[in-house]
């Protein structure tokens, strides 16, 4: 399935990450392969350390950085698909009534 607005993401149990004078530095504990993300990436990851859904973060963000919210929302889906594509991030999408 592919993630959405109403999907909700958190970061994986199997990573560990650290904060580098605003960046954030991950390693996939799977494959032992590390990651880096800017001071804006490493403000979403420092959010999605609880779950919370892309809309919410989203909001967040685009307060936070006075982003449109539409082009806030389409770089967290793209983010978001490489996360997980990397194993880095857990999705849950909303279940059907």
């Amino acid at each position: 399935m592919q993630i959405n607005a109403t999907t909700t993401v958190i970061a994986s149990e199997n990573q560990v990450s650290c904060d580098l004078a605003g960046e954030a530095a991950i390693l996939n504990l799977e494959n032992s392969v590390y990651y880096g993300l800017d001071p804006i990436g490493a403000r979403i990851w420092s959010l999605i350390q609880t779950p919370v859904t892309v809309a919410a973060l989203r909001d967040a963000i685009a307060a936070e950085y006075d982003v449109d919210a539409e082009r806030c929302e389409r770089d967290l889906l793209e983010l978001f698909e490489q996360l997980a594509g990397a194993k880095l991030i857990t999705v849950e999408h909303p279940r059907s009534a």
